[in-house]
């Protein structure tokens, strides 16, 4: 009996954690709707961008940047360096005259530790954070902080899109196309509960303090929510950003993105009161916690249902459901000549994201920290 209590409850916790959270949203949205109220206005914004070790893509990113169909007397453009010891902070000099200026930090503490020296350095009501990767249409700033002149949003997101190593935009995975019909539900009925951190927007106010060992986009939606203020997704604000040139590296990019998050999250634990922070403590419950969770229900549902395989053809079929799962994940990843099908690749992406964030959960527990940072290198 225990078991198939242990069984059932692990696959319900999986189902809700995939399925049941959006359709909730889903049935939410037919009753709340907070359109967010955009119109065209210009404050000033500092756009700042943070770099280690870029010399082969900081030109391209200060081009792009300077290409902005934004006010120039409203937009301040900031590198932070985070010590770069290439050929970084020398281009980035070169733009001086052109109104880019640079903050090199006097120790490598990290992305966060750069971002909190430009914070502190600028001026503008709304900061735009970018990644050197990540480019932007020349309409990228006017459109994110035209969300800002609703005085309910506190941060804004971005749309991700990857560009193939041809320069093509490609088409959305069923990941991301999942994460964006989250995101917009989200928007629809409260606030969104993490940003993308390659391009994303937020007042002034709610970036102070600011910490420098926490990861910024998700730390900033929640010090909004805290602000009384909401988070939104922009579908018109879109940063381009390129595939990364080692896939494998793809694995332990997740597993730091996770790590940072938990480590958020464990500092913020009281933003799961219910009676303090309402909708948004079960939002958080449920696409944050409950995401990082689904590993364990995974192996508690795999172990309970091989125990009950000798009690009912049932657990008999299920556990053949299961196991033929995770052969199909792991043959789409070691089958040189299975057909990369997108609905075969499915498991395996699950399979790979839940392995993320089990390594994420044993490095948290063993009290490794991620400050320092080396970005992505990509096509």
């Amino acid at each position: 009996m225990l078991m198939q209590v242990v069984f059932w409850m692990s696959v319900l916790f999986v189902g809700y954690a995939y399925a049941g959270y959006p359709l909730l949203l889903v049935i939410l949205s037919i009753f709340r709707n907070h359109p967010v109220r955009q119109a065209n206005f210009f404050p000033t914004v500092s756009f700042i961008i943070t770099a280690y070790n870029e010399e082969a893509r900081i030109r391209e990113k200060i081009e792009n940047t300077l290409q902005q169909n934004y006010p120039p007397d409203c937009l301040e453009i900031v590198i932070a360096s985070d010590c770069s010891t290439d050929r970084t902070d020398d281009i980035v000099r070169s733009y001086e005259s052109r109104g880019v200026r640079l903050l090199r930090a006097t120790d490598r503490n990290g992305k966060e530790a750069a971002q909190k020296l430009a914070v502190e350095s600028t001026s503008g009501a709304i900061l735009v954070f970018s990644d050197v990767a990540t480019l932007l249409s020349s309409g990228g700033v006017r459109h994110i902080v035209k969300n800002f002149s609703d005085p309910t949003v506190g941060c804004v997101s971005s749309v991700d899109r990857l560009i193939n190593p041809d320069g093509r935009t490609s088409g959305e995975g069923a990941y991301v196309k999942y994460e964006m019909l989250l995101r917009r539900l989200e928007t629809r009925v409260n606030t969104l509960v993490g940003l993308s951190g390659s391009f994303f927007a937020a007042r002034r106010e709610v970036c102070q303090p600011w910490a420098a060992d926490l990861q910024s986009d998700f730390n900033t939606l929640l010090n909004a929510v805290k602000s009384g203020l909401r988070g939104v997704s922009d579908p018109d604000s879109i940063g381009h950003y390129k595939n990364l040139s080692d896939e494998r590296k793809e694995y332990e990019r997740k597993v730091r993105t996770v790590l940072r998050g938990i480590s958020v999250l464990m500092k913020s634990l009281t933003m799961l009161n219910p009676f303090k922070h309402h909708l948004f403590s079960w939002q958080l419950f449920s696409h944050k916690l409950c995401r990082w969770l689904v590993p364990f229900a995974m192996i508690f549902a795999f172990v309970s249902n091989l125990l009950l395989i000798p009690s009912s053809a049932l657990y008999q079929y299920t556990f053949g459901c299961q196991v033929a799962f995770y052969a199909i994940a792991l043959a789409y990843v070691w089958v040189k000549w299975l057909p990369k099908k997108a609905m075969l690749r499915i498991p395996s992406f699950v399979l790979m994201a839940n392995l993320s964030i089990l390594d994420a959960w044993y490095r948290y527990v063993r009290g490794e920290r991620i400050f320092g940072w080396d970005p992505s290198k990509r096509y």
